[in-house]
């Protein structure tokens, strides 16, 4: 197999990033593993020793070296260089904010324990308003704003997410159909969806099945989907027309969704606001 050694290789993120989604079909299963592992916790890489970041990404350190050769670097010092100059060109002062709250534990554990979650939320929505590509929520707009229905996919940790929009679609006159039924009939529903319509399908790690599974059905079925996921290897990513690759803080392994929850607020009034515009522009010509 190929590999980048006879390019240079990527000298920052975002080309570091492009470079491996367009080659991860073709990497080793665990080259691929850790790969998507380091896409979604890039921070975790600019901080982490090679024994520590191999053993949260289920890998030998020995793989951690492989996948640097194989993107053209001398070595998995080389690589990780990248990820921590992505670091310093964050708003420096806005860090030392987060830090100081981080720090802050003044009214016993209680307080600590709400501090650490409010820092979570805050980092997740910095790091979105930085890194989300403006033209892809725009692409997730025109798909969902076309859409005759659009059907929402969210289990376990996503449903709250799928269950706002549905509250939003509702109050916007959106019509929607979110497939989580109480009776198991979700993959007979999913049936009626149609070319016409769109779908939202929602999930992060380890990635709900059911979601999984109803997002390939839909797709095969031509229906378009967009998704809400945390890795561009997901397989989410891999099924849409259109992903937002959302990665969240977490406190002490409780991750928050505050970052996913701020675009499906603003997916909603931003498709009514389309939608709008569409039928103001029909009304003028007629």
């Amino acid at each position: 197999m190929q590999d980048m050694r006879e390019a240079a290789p990527p000298r920052d993120f975002d080309s570091l990033r492009a470079a491996v989604i367009e080659r991860q079909d073709q990497m080793p299963k665990r080259l691929a593993q850790v790969a998507a592992f380091a896409l979604a916790n890039p921070d975790d890489i600019a901080f982490g020793t090679a024994a520590s970041i191999a053993a949260a990404s289920q890998v030998q350190p020995s793989t951690l070296v492989r996948l640097a050769h194989h993107l053209g670097y001398a070595g998995f010092s080389d690589l990780q260089t990248i990820f921590r100059e992505r670091l310093r060109e964050r708003n420096s002062s806005y860090e030392g904010r987060l830090q100081s709250l981080e720090n802050s534990e003044a009214g016993g554990a209680e307080a600590a324990v709400l501090s650490g979650f409010l820092t979570a939320a805050v980092q997740s929505l910095s790091r979105l308003a930085q890194e989300l590509p403006a033209d892809t929520f725009t692409r997730a707009v025109d798909i969902l704003s076309e859409a005759e229905t659009v059907w929402l996919l969210g289990k376990r940790r996503s449903y709250p997410l799928a269950a706002h929009m549905t509250y939003a679609f509702s109050k916007l006159g959106i019509r929607h159909q979110i497939v989580a039924s109480p009776n198991g009939v979700d993959p007979d529903m999913i049936q009626f969806a149609t070319g016409r319509d769109a779908a939202l399908a929602i999930s992060f790690s380890p990635y709900a099945p059911e979601t999984v599974r109803q997002t390939e059905a839909l797709r095969e079925r031509r229906v378009p989907v967009v998704a809400l996921t945390d890795s561009a290897f997901s397989p989410l990513a891999r099924a849409a027309d259109c992903f937002f690759e959302v990665s969240e803080a977490d406190f002490s392994g409780f991750r928050s969704i505050s970052a996913s929850m701020a675009l499906c607020m603003a997916l909603p009034v931003a498709i009514a606001e389309r939608r709008r515009q569409k039928k103001g522009v029909k009304r003028k010509t007629e």
